[in-house]
């Protein structure tokens, strides 16, 4: 039996980074854990049409019964809510996502995930188990996305360098400029594919038409992109802005600016109450260094349980 969406929202709570229930009070941050709970997790656990979409988009051929959300028993006091997730909609990178749980998972609990995961989920030849963990990681996972994160507050008080500001855009006249910083990035570090990749063009003139889009500039000269997002989920429970573009022209890298714009964008984001928080994945040392020197702090992050 599925429990309700406050009881998910307890454990999801339970398991976050001890700092982060500093930020925000944990009846709001329950509340709008449960929201998610309820419209995510326990949606796609019981209707069949969802699942059916689903499956006629990202795995045609396969039974739509195996697209539904499961809350299962893993064994030694461990339940968890499985689902099939698909990396970036990528119907040839399938996943499972085991969250949330119970209580957190210990390197003892990693095979009956991984049969559980195969059991049910199997049909879609999932590469991996996606768990969550407030901590550095467990024993026999490999790293994934962290979440770094930090008060607008905070971040509003760091200096930045005479020159660099940024400027809101209306439009997303530099996107070509930015897919090329992308591709420079990507030639000096072959695997940053795989870590980062640039935002889809209506994304960002979304963030654009919110006021959350920005020009970087030096001197007044274009140097990149810095965008944001208010989403109403997917941010931990937390209040919060969501980066959805940091990315600086080639031209402009090398000389200090990546850890300043984090403080930046947290100047110019309009509501200094909220949260601003970022995935990055472990393996991309550039972009963590930053956001860590910029004042933003590890709360924690996926890990990938390897199948097959």
């Amino acid at each position: 039996m599925i429990p309700a969406a406050e009881e998910l929202a307890r454990y999801t709570l339970e398991r976050q980074h001890p700092i982060t229930r500093t930020w925000v009070d944990d009846a709001r941050r329950l509340a709008t854990l449960a929201e998610e709970h309820a419209a995510l997790d326990i949606l796609l656990a019981e209707d069949l049409e969802i699942a059916t979409q689903r499956t006629e988009r990202l795995a045609p051929g396969k039974p739509p019964e195996a697209m539904l959300n499961r809350w299962l028993a893993i064994g030694n006091d461990l339940h968890a809510m499985f689902s099939m997730r698909f990396e970036n909609l990528n119907p040839a990178r399938p996943f499972v996502d085991a969250t949330p749980m119970s209580r957190s998972p210990k390197p003892s609990d990693l095979p009956a995930l991984a049969e559980a995961a195969q059991e049910h989920y199997g049909v879609h030849h999932p590469l991996y188990v996606r768990l969550w963990t407030a901590d550095a990681g467990i024993a026999g996972t490999a790293p994934d996305r962290r979440f770094l994160a930090a008060p607008i507050r905070e971040l509003r008080a760091y200096d930045v360098p005479p020159g660099l500001a940024l400027r809101p855009a209306k439009t997303v006249d530099h996107y070509d400029e930015a897919r090329r910083a992308y591709a420079a990035v990507d030639a000096d570090h072959p695997h940053h594919p795989e870590e980062a990749t640039i935002q889809d063009r209506e994304d960002l003139q979304e963030a654009a038409d919110e006021g959350l889009l920005f020009d970087v500039t030096v001197n007044d000269e274009w140097a990149g992109y810095a965008a944001a997002i208010i989403k109403p989920y997917d941010a931990l429970g937390l209040p919060a802005y969501v980066v959805r573009e940091l990315i600086l022209a080639p031209e402009h890298r090398g000389h200090g600016y990546g850890p300043h714009l984090s403080a930046l964008l947290a100047q110019a984001l309009p509501d200094p109450t909220r949260i601003l928080i970022g995935t990055i994945h472990e393996a991309n040392h550039g972009a963590r260094t930053a956001a860590l020197k910029s004042g933003r702090q590890d709360i924690g992050g996926w890990l990938q349980l390897p199948l097959g």
